[in-house]
């Protein structure tokens, strides 16, 4: 019912920026609660990002903080993540997903998502 599809992913070097995006189809986008997750190599998927309607807030991961902004644009059907003085260990396949509920910080609570784009960071 929904079709999710990031892009912006890249090779940048450490201190950079890089600008993700997710540009969604089918079911109302305002209807739900997006967020982004990361995957590095032999680690588990990871919580980065969310913004819900629900709480009209955004939620961070503690080491992207002060780093990353995450915003969504409704006319637009697109969901973006600024990410600011990036860092080698931020380097990831990066998943835009959606929620119809549940918490957002959760992997469980999101039944769309994208496949992924790669950012990587170099020292």
């Amino acid at each position: 019912q929904v079709q999710l599809i990031e892009s912006g992913g890249g090779l940048v070097q450490a201190g950079g920026s890089l600008r993700l995006s997710c540009a969604a189809s089918g079911r109302t986008f305002s209807s739900y609660a997006m967020g982004w997750f990361r995957q590095a190599p032999g680690m588990e998927r990871e919580f980065v990002a969310a913004m819900t309607w629900r709480n009209g807030g955004a939620y961070y991961a503690d080491s992207v903080k002060g780093r990353f902004t995450i915003s969504r644009d409704n006319t637009k059907s697109t969901m973006y993540l600024q990410m600011n003085s990036l860092k080698p260990m931020d380097t990831a396949l990066y998943y835009c997903a959606a929620s119809p509920g549940g918490s957002v910080y959760y992997t469980q609570s999101y039944n769309y998502w994208g496949q992924g784009t790669q950012v990587t960071v170099s020292s």
